[in-house]
């Protein structure tokens, strides 16, 4: 339909715009004969359709257009297609249904769903920013358990995230560094000419290793006390 069918809301001071599109169907004849047909029996399907709004848009206040538009596609929806016939040829027309506001429940209503739309955009807002703060907080729990054995790590709570990042970076430069000595040392032991200090170095380098599952290394396997290196119980 191209124009709206207008019937009364309840208290008859407004009323709901019922636009609707009919669909023709029929079986064993010429697609000429079902459009004729389908011009010949629309004003009755207009108004059995009219019928139906206006029995049921009265129980319906002006604002609830959904409520009404749920109700009609319901009651089409059980009756199911109606059934017209003409010389013999049947045919079946399906109304499909939705329902507008009146214009005047349209600038009524304007600043109730404006605002409604406000607060849900505020809502939404309120939860993206709650999940985004328990993301960060997950994160930053997590970067202070790892610094709980830094000192900086009691501070690094009321920093920034510039800041933050700064005290980490110098925390893993300081670890490395430390790492960096230690392998030195290690290195500067294991060279030593001294038995036991170089077998305590093979030791320690061993379950470092182990501890980054990894294997010695074949060339420094550990002395043993038929090798160049006593055993460090006898030195």
């Amino acid at each position: 339909m191209s124009a709206p069918i207008i019937v009364p809301a309840r208290g008859y001071v407004f009323t709901f715009r019922i636009r609707a599109a009919f669909v023709w169907s029929s079986e064993g004849i010429p697609r000429e004969m079902l459009s004729g047909s389908a011009q010949y029996f629309m004003p009755y399907a207009i108004r059995a359709l009219t019928r139906l709004a206006a029995a049921r848009a009265r129980n319906f206040a002006a604002h609830r257009a959904r409520d009404l538009e749920v109700e009609l596609q319901r009651a089409l929806a059980e009756t199911g297609p109606w059934r017209y016939e003409r010389g013999g040829a049947q045919v079946a027309c399906q109304p499909y249904v939705w329902v507008e506001l009146d214009e005047g429940v349209k600038q009524a209503v304007r600043p109730y769903w404006e605002q409604l739309i406000k607060l849900d955009c505020e809502y939404d807002v309120d939860v993206k920013r709650a999940q985004y703060a328990d993301r960060l907080s997950r994160q930053w729990l997590s970067i202070l358990e790892k610094l709980v054995d830094s000192p900086v790590a009691g501070g690094a709570a009321k920093m920034t995230n510039e800041s933050l990042a700064a005290v980490v970076q110098e925390l893993i430069a300081q670890q490395q560094a430390a790492s960096q000595r230690l392998d030195d040392l290690l290195a500067e032991g294991l060279r030593s000419d001294d038995a036991y200090e170089k077998a305590t170095s093979f030791e320690f380098l061993t379950e470092r290793l182990k501890s980054h599952g990894r294997a010695a290394p074949s060339d420094l396997r550990k002395p043993t006390r038929n090798g160049s290196a006593p055993d460090p119980g006898k030195a």
